[in-house]
């Protein structure tokens, strides 16, 4: 194909990837109807602008400042894996009182995984992390007040930001949609960006939950470095060796 052909292709190998999470190699061959080496070319272009990150035999796309995928997407992808880093970043709740948990699909498991058999106060941004609370018996939920954004259902902006300085927050459970050791914990929205880093500011201990495939992705507005976390949760998909070279730069990796 021409140069034409292969951005029309490399366009579309993007659709199907923001539509369904993750694109495979041999499928996009076929529906593509060209050789799977060219396929394979595309997606190393795709990835040299940031579009993708390959995978063995195939790629998924990365959220940048035009692209974010929603709440409901992210509770179809890598369940499992997020089940387990959830119930792992539970366990390190040591004695904390009072607990900031994030939006997004793993911190509303983490929110599940919390003990209810004790005293604990939990701020939140995330409507769905609030329902997962309200009703309780041990637990008292502070529910931040914002503009409420639509495909995460969580608040942002100077009153959410407003409320959350004037707390001193034991631990705060923070995801992010991509982590480096380059360019640290970054988000796509600035709104959402500040309100992670507050809740970091207000916390005595950070400790950040992500799926393996957050890891070397890179999004617009960068929220914190990787030595300011105490811990880094995820899951055994993420090599050893990288994990180490994580650890380096100062945080505890647990790898479940």
């Amino acid at each position: 194909m021409g140069a034409r052909g292969a951005e029309e292709r490399q366009r579309e190998i993007v659709r199907i990837a923001r539509a369904t999470g993750q694109v495979d190699v041999t499928t996009l061959a076929a529906e593509l109807g060209v050789a799977k080496e060219t396929v394979r070319r595309d997606l190393r272009a795709l990835e040299d602008h940031g579009l993708v990150r390959r995978t063995h035999g195939g790629a998924y796309p990365v959220e940048s400042a035009s692209f974010e995928t929603t709440l409901a997407f992210r509770a179809t992808s890598h369940v499992p894996e997020k089940r387990r880093i959830a119930a792992a970043a539970a366990d390190l709740l040591g004695d904390a009182e009072t607990v900031f948990v994030d939006e997004g699909f793993t911190p509303q498991l983490i929110a599940e995984a919390l003990p209810k058999d004790r005293p604990l106060t939990v701020v939140t941004a995330s409507l769905p992390v609030a329902g997962v609370l309200a009703g309780a018996e041990n637990t008292s939920v502070l529910l931040l007040g914002g503009r409420v954004r639509a495909g995460t259902l969580a608040t942002v902006d100077h009153w959410t930001t407003k409320m959350l300085a004037g707390f001193v927050i034991d631990l705060a459970y923070i995801g992010a949609n991509g982590i480096s050791r380059e360019h640290g914990l970054t988000t796509p929205d600035p709104a959402v960006s500040e309100v992670k880093a507050q809740a970091m500011r207000v916390a005595r201990r950070t400790v950040f939950v992500g799926a393996h495939t957050k890891f070397g992705a890179v999004s617009f507005c960068r929220f914190a470095e990787v030595g300011a976390l105490e811990a880094i949760v995820t899951s055994t998909l993420l090599p050893a060796s990288e994990a180490h070279r994580y650890a380096l730069l100062g945080p505890q990796v647990v790898r479940v």
